[in-house]
């Protein structure tokens, strides 16, 4: 099942599929490590859920909910 990071639960893994975007947020998204084949993990949601915090390629990462929209991830049905 397809999602975008933003829609992530805390806890739950997801691959990268594909980064939409275009410009200056894309890329500062790449320069992040925020690419396709990454495992993300949701670490923790600010308490109105903007900011959250991703775990991603051994270190944590906080993306604004609106940077999150544009990440496409790929989970397991549980």
């Amino acid at each position: 099942m397809q999602i975008t990071l933003d829609k992530l639960k805390i806890n739950q893994k997801g691959t990268i599929v594909a980064v939409k975007g275009q410009g200056v947020t894309r890329r500062r998204l790449f320069d992040m490590g925020v690419t396709p084949g990454a495992l993300v993990t949701l670490i923790k949601l600010a308490p109105l859920g903007d900011p959250l915090e991703i775990n991603i390629r051994n270190y944590e990462l906080t993306l604004r909910k609106d940077e999150a929209k544009n990440v496409i991830l790929e989970v397991e049905d549980n």
